[in-house]
């Protein structure tokens, strides 16, 4: 690791490439348990570490041993990269200019809300923040009368507290000084965050909570300008996995097919969003963990660069893999949210010193980075919807792509999740009350020996330095996949999985094919929707997605790369972008209160 490098970045991998023939993984042969077995099997693993490392090692944990690429390599625990302030790097005035939001057009075949819509509906008068905010209540509040589908996404939601910030919006929207367009649009954050006047239980039944006077710096950056935090959004507890199963506090549906799980850790975020409920909402991604809601729900999700988004003081279960960031219905909404929540934080010594974010100015290269055999090793559905869309990025839109390679693609893998179960298990050793399928999981990963640890950041460094290389060999490359392997996950168990949980270890090992290598080598990545394709069970097709991964601190060019995928699916799809068939028309339950 070499603070010079590269010019401009602190922390910046000495580019190295490493090509190494491409060898793929055994099948993954981890039990799949369900239902009342995995409710008492898990205490059984609980109380014999003999079986928990059994578990270890029939995952695969210990294949780091054998790689002799990896003597002599300084292990890298951090994966921060820092671009460098420029003397001329000022931050915007104000990022939330509604002059400068890129706003789809009227007649693309379905568009969800933006930001823009709340802020023109309240301009003209047709509806008041506090209009908005009294027809969702109804629907979200878990302790309404009458609880709907939709308060399942979310954990809390203090009623005072939320009318109180309408209401202060209202009131300036009747003085005629709103903070800007985000001013009254309703939002909501993953219960992974702290927020003021909530608890943070992390999807458990337990208490996280670091102050309860506290809010998370880039919760507070949105109510600055006037965000209706409409408070805590469920998660699978303790991010622990990727469907959003949940059985402590119920498991919101794939509002497409309820025959689905929205995925996870996010997926109270990505409900919200992909039904239309909020137009974007914050999450936390630690192996997936936005990108993989996101995909499954049909919206839009930007896994930032590490450290590049402020999470004070909220500390992580996991702390080199978990980042911060939104989830959005459209691309303005994901460019203007990212832009005000990465604010560099004063009090954070790694955030202070990031560039702010900016709007793309210069001229990209359009340059796409494809490792063939990796990406091809996606379901032949989700490999020709992503196909489609690359076929039109570069007929359509100038794109080139270029052949890559990766080193240990799938020894990474393992390396991402060993240290990110080693992470949890020392930060939360007492499994007591938790679910079923977590008791395993973090007690399996604490039997993680050190000497393998040490590996898997000798791995991280390898990766990081392999990726430098193809940066530096490709300024402005992107290097793209499926966002998931899969096409979405269904809930095969039925109404038992939802209530005892699923531990399907393979199931989720494919699901996370591809989004571990942001996480691990804490490069961003941006995912949103490029196709749709039918479902084994209900009515509503299945979103698929497609990730662009770029060099650190390299957001901005990923956020056009979002706008040319929402050109795609907006103009070169058969059919457009699809309504999901749990869809809320938000701005219109004030005068049709009946709609859902």
């Amino acid at each position: 690791m070499s603070d010079s490098a590269v010019p401009g970045f602190i922390n910046y991998p000495t580019p190295r490439s490493l090509e190494v023939p491409y060898k793929a993984p055994p099948p993954p042969s981890n039990p799949v348990i369900r239902g009342l077995p995995l409710y008492y099997g898990a205490s059984i693993v609980a109380a014999l570490p003999s079986l928990q490392t059994y578990l270890w090692n029939n995952a695969g944990f210990s294949v780091l041993r054998g790689l002799r690429e990896l003597n002599d390599v300084e292990n890298r625990y951090d994966p921060t990269v820092i671009p460098l302030k420029q003397p001329t790097d000022e931050a915007p005035h104000t990022y939330t200019n509604p002059q400068n939001l890129r706003v789809l057009p009227q007649d693309v075949a379905f568009r969800f809300y933006s930001v823009a819509d709340f802020h023109n509906a309240y301009k003209s008068g047709k509806l008041t923040p506090t209009d908005v905010v009294e027809s969702l209540l109804p629907l979200i509040r878990r302790d309404a009368q009458t609880p709907t589908k939709h308060s399942t996404a979310f954990l809390e939601t203090r009623v005072d507290i939320v009318t109180k910030a309408a209401e202060a919006a209202t009131t300036r929207w009747k003085e005629g000084r709103p903070l800007g367009v985000l001013d009254g649009v309703p939002v909501a954050v993953k219960d992974e965050m702290d927020l003021k006047g909530y608890k943070r239980c992390n999807g458990t039944l337990r208490d996280y909570t670091s102050k309860r006077d506290a809010t998370s710096w880039c919760v507070v950056k949105l109510e600055e300008e006037g965000a209706v935090v409409l408070g805590k959004l469920n998660m699978h507890e303790l991010g622990m996995d990727t469907t959003n199963n949940n059985p402590n506090h119920g498991t919101p549906l794939n509002p497409y097919n309820e025959n689905y799980y929205t995925g996870g850790s996010s997926g109270g975020a990505a409900y919200a969003v992909g039904a239309g409920l909020i137009p974007f909402a914050i999450g936390t991604d630690g192996g997936g963990s936005i990108r993989i809601p996101s995909s499954f729900c049909g919206v839009y999700g930007l896994k930032p660069s590490h450290g590049r988004v402020s999470s004070s003081p909220s500390p992580s279960i996991a702390n080199t893999t978990v980042v911060l960031g939104p989830l959005a219905g459209n691309m303005a909404d994901l460019e203007v949210s990212y832009q005000v929540m990465a604010n560099p934080n004063p009090a954070n010594p790694s955030s202070s010193v990031f560039s702010p974010p900016k709007a793309h100015s210069n001229k990209r290269k359009k340059l796409l980075g494809i490792y063939k055999t990796w990406f091809n090793r996606a379901d032949p559905l989700v490999r020709a919807a992503c196909e489609k869309a690359l076929d039109y990025f570069t007929s359509k839109l100038g794109y080139e792509i270029v052949d890559i390679t990766l080193p240990f693609i799938h020894e990474g893998q393992l390396a991402h999740a060993m240290t990110i179960l080693a992470e949890v298990a020392v930060t939360v050793p007492d499994v007591t009350g938790l679910t079923a399928a977590n008791k395993v999981l973090i007690k399996v990963g604490s039997k993680t020996p050190t000497p393998d640890f040490l590996l898997a950041q000798k791995l991280r460094t390898v990766i990081m330095e392999h990726l430098a290389y193809l940066f530096q060999k490709h300024p402005g490359l992107i290097i793209v996949t499926p966002t998931s392997p899969i096409p979405g996950w269904h809930i095969s168990g039925g109404k038992a999985d939802l209530k005892y949980g699923c531990s399907d270890g393979n199931m989720t090992v494919r699901n996370m094919e591809y989004v571990w290598l942001a996480n691990f080598t804490g490069i961003p990545c941006i995912q949103f929707p490029v196709g749709y394709v039918d479902s084994v069970a209900g009515t509503g097709k299945i979103p698929i997605g497609l990730s662009g991964n770029g060099e650190w601190g390299s957001e901005d060019a990923l956020i056009e790369f979002g706008y040319d995928g929402e050109a795609w699916v907006n103009s070169g799809l058969e059919g457009g972008r699809r309504k999901p068939e749990t869809w809320v028309d938000v701005l219109k339950l004030k005068e049709e209160p009946g709609v859902m």
